[in-house]
């Protein structure tokens, strides 16, 4: 996969495997973004690649992105593009999961709109290689995951799976805290009521 950033090896199936797996994101940024701030940008930028990738690939994948990988690419060149705009280095892994969260919740409008104007079809459901790679619980849970709204799918996947704050899910999706609060607690209740179902 070939970037603004320069030369990225697109990951083995077996690693896209390991990154849907029950684990949390990689390594903290506190671990990582310490070394970026005397390190220039595209070294930065591919430093932050190699310890986030699969992190915010699960996030893509878990918000109900159909082309996740190509979601987290686009992710990194806006990163690349903006660098010198990030306040502290800190910022960087906020800002990759913001434009993650943002260009999934784009892309599945626009699905939805391609969808009411053609017939739906197995071209835009998910690969047979993605969907084999899960186990059949975590296919049950992102099928929950898709019939929520965009904004409690958000809210869930950035709480429950990454384990961030209530302030950082306020900024990734652009929101106040109190609106993460009730995306969350919606959310929670309504995918509780989906797998309840399922059974």
């Amino acid at each position: 996969m070939e970037s603004a950033a320069g030369s990225f090896v697109e990951p083995s199936v077996e690693s896209r495997a390991e990154s849907l797996g029950e684990s949390a994101v990689g390594s903290s940024v506190g671990e990582m973004t310490g070394d970026l701030r005397d390190v220039d940008r595209e070294t930065a930028v591919t430093r932050l690649f190699g310890a986030h990738y699969a992190g915010l690939l699960r996030l893509a994948v878990l918000l109900g992105a159909d082309d996740a990988e190509d979601i987290v690419a686009e992710a990194f060149c806006q990163l690349h593009r903006r660098w010198n705009r990030l306040r502290t280095a800190e910022s960087a892994l906020p800002y990759l999961r913001s434009v993650v969260c943002n260009l999934t919740r784009m892309r599945l409008r626009h699905l939805q709109v391609v969808r009411k104007h053609t017939d739906w079809s197995a071209e835009t459901e998910a690969s047979a290689e993605s969907v084999a790679m899960l186990h059949d619980d975590q296919r049950a849970l992102i099928e929950g995951l898709r019939r929520l709204s965009a904004r409690q799918r958000e809210a869930l996947v950035l709480r429950y799976w990454l384990g961030l704050r209530e302030s950082d899910i306020a900024d990734a999706m652009g929101i106040s805290a109190g609106a993460v609060k009730a995306h969350t607690s919606r959310g929670m209740a309504a995918l509780t009521k989906i797998l309840r179902e399922r059974r």
